[in-house]
């Protein structure tokens, strides 16, 4: 590729990766598309999306680790409960066509927006519940499920992780944002990436502006998200769900 396309690229992946940061999900929707745009198949597009994505969860985990507000019980318990499912996932987008599936996650995601608009204080307080064994195993068994989706799916996933930490187990906005960066972001992604680049093929010569506008915008929107308020990342949360809901509901 030339330079040109090259620093396309970079602003591409700089300005998804920005936002997704801040909201806690959603680079893929304009990340991914912006590679199948420049040719790819949508293989090789997703496994070349998951690698750079990667690079995101690198530049959060860089600056949320500062402010020391990951609990270590809670970051293993999203990890153990979340990876098998990616690796699962990641198997099965490549045997089965994936419209439908897409279409439902849209119409999710869309109605994840909608809730959190009206539902004014969700999100604003820190107030932890269902820490008990029920509400683990519960917890557990729906992050294993949105784990498949993140493993087979291309963008929004990580919004689910987002709202479903704040709903199920209390935390605001702020909280659930760096866990889904830091554990979705890096670890999630990483796995998903690296079952696709072994089951498919990934376009090396275009990561290295793609990891680059990952990583520096994953470190600027986590920081954005540290020093704004709860209201202001609920906003731009539900503005990106209901975004990245159209998009794949249009295809």
């Amino acid at each position: 590729m030339e330079i040109f396309s090259h620093l396309i690229l970079f602003f591409i992946s700089l300005t998804a990766n920005i936002f997704s940061a801040f909201s806690g999900g959603g680079a893929g929707l304009i990340q991914l598309p912006a590679l199948l745009f420049l040719g790819l198949p949508f293989s090789i597009a997703l496994a070349t999306h998951k690698v750079a994505s990667v690079a995101l969860g690198i530049g959060a985990t860089t600056r949320h680790l500062k402010e020391n507000i990951l609990e270590r019980r809670f970051t293993l318990f999203i990890l153990a409960t979340g990876l098998p499912g990616v690796v699962i996932g990641a198997n099965l987008i490549l045997l089965v066509p994936d419209r439908s599936a897409k279409i439902a996650l849209g119409i999710l995601l869309l109605s994840l927006g909608v809730y959190s608009y009206f539902n004014k204080e969700l999100g604003q307080l820190y107030s932890p519940a269902h820490r008990n064994t029920r509400g683990y195993i519960i917890g557990g068994v729906i992050m294993f499920l949105i784990g498949m989706l993140n493993g087979s799916l291309t963008s929004g996933t990580g919004l689910f992780v987002t709202l479903w930490q704040i709903k199920w187990f209390g935390l605001d906005y702020k909280r659930a944002v760096a866990y889904t960066l830091v554990l979705v972001g890096l670890f999630w992604n990483g796995a998903g990436a690296l079952t696709l680049g072994i089951l498919s093929e990934i376009k090396w010569e275009w990561l290295p502006a793609l990891l680059l506008g990952s990583f520096l915008g994953g470190y600027t929107g986590a920081h954005l998200s540290i020093i704004k308020s709860n209201r202001l990342i609920k906003r731009v949360f539900e503005i990106i769900t209901i975004l990245v809901g159209i998009k794949l509901i249009s295809g």
